[in-house]
């Protein structure tokens, strides 16, 4: 089996980072194949950013497709951008706190979270990428989610004061994904 994903936002909403902790649990801790492929907009805070991750059972052709299954979308030009190549039956993860606007395909399922207004609510708008992160995982189950807190932790394990706070933004994001299912 193999899933294409791609992560799509503004410079700063930690698109690269919610991609990279992903892709790092897969590759360190299952048996998958993993590709990462980031890319830029010309400014980096405030610009586009998106990225691909590719996991699969088997060996990876190409670190992204033309077709993605599913797309996770934290703004609108997001949305507008890369709808069109989320496949029939694939799955839109919503940003809804930003993305308001109607979803005109009736061929995808939906999961709509609020990560920006939780992320402020708890205190720090960083922790946004990482609640998605939670979602995606929750309902995908695409890897463990006990492996993706050990990556996101060692990441972060320079920091030791951001762990709680991610923790329990992750933990409220597989409560979502998982009420989604």
């Amino acid at each position: 089996m193999e899933t294409n994903l791609c992560v799509a936002g503004f410079g700063g909403q930690g698109v690269m980072s919610l991609g990279k902790f992903l892709a790092d649990a897969t590759c360190n801790a299952t048996d998958k194949q993993v590709t990462f492929f980031p890319s830029y907009g010309a400014e980096q805070r405030g610009g586009t950013a998106n990225c691909f991750v590719v996991i699969s059972d088997g060996m990876i052709g190409a670190p992204l497709g033309d077709v993605m299954d599913d797309l996770i979308v934290m703004n609108g030009p997001s949305m507008n951008k890369f709808l069109p190549t989320l496949k029939k039956g694939g799955t839109l993860f919503v940003n809804s706190s930003i993305v308001d606007a109607n979803i005109d395909r009736e061929d995808v399922k939906v999961v709509k979270a609020p990560v920006t207004t939780l992320a402020l609510e708890m205190g720090n708008a960083k922790v946004l990428n990482v609640i998605m992160l939670g979602v995606y995982v929750g309902y995908t189950e695409v890897v463990p989610p006990e492996v993706v807190w050990e990556t996101i932790e060692h990441k972060l394990g320079s920091k030791p004061k951001l762990l709680p706070l991610n923790k329990l933004a992750f933990e409220k994001g597989l409560e979502i994904g998982r009420s989604q299912r």
